[in-house]
């Protein structure tokens, strides 16, 4: 016998997911933008190649960060799984010999 699904051990669903990335994505890409600004109305200095190392940079930690946060939750929280019903032929032989 299957042993019952809880239903809070499910995973987010795929829209819930999708949507929490876009919103970390879009955050690191807000952050960039404003190195980019700081960077620009710095001028000369240590601080300007911060910024701009930082407005480089973060595009590509920007998707590591949003992709790898969901991606282990997503494979070990266990899938649900449809039950199945299983008639034996007997049931159909044993019912039609009754009406007789």
């Amino acid at each position: 016998m299957a042993k019952p699904q809880s239903l809070t051990s499910i995973g987010q669903s795929p829209e819930l997911e999708r949507r929490a990335r876009m919103v970390k994505y879009t955050v690191a890409m807000t952050v960039r933008v404003i190195c980019l600004v700081v960077g620009v109305a710095v001028g000369q200095g240590p601080i300007m190649w911060i910024a701009f190392a930082g407005a480089i940079l973060l595009p590509y930690f920007a998707v590591v960060i949003a992709n790898a946060s969901t991606s282990g939750q997503s494979d070990s929280s266990p899938k649900a799984v449809a039950p199945t019903l299983v008639i034996s032929a007997d049931s159909f032989t044993s019912s039609t010999k009754e009406s007789e």
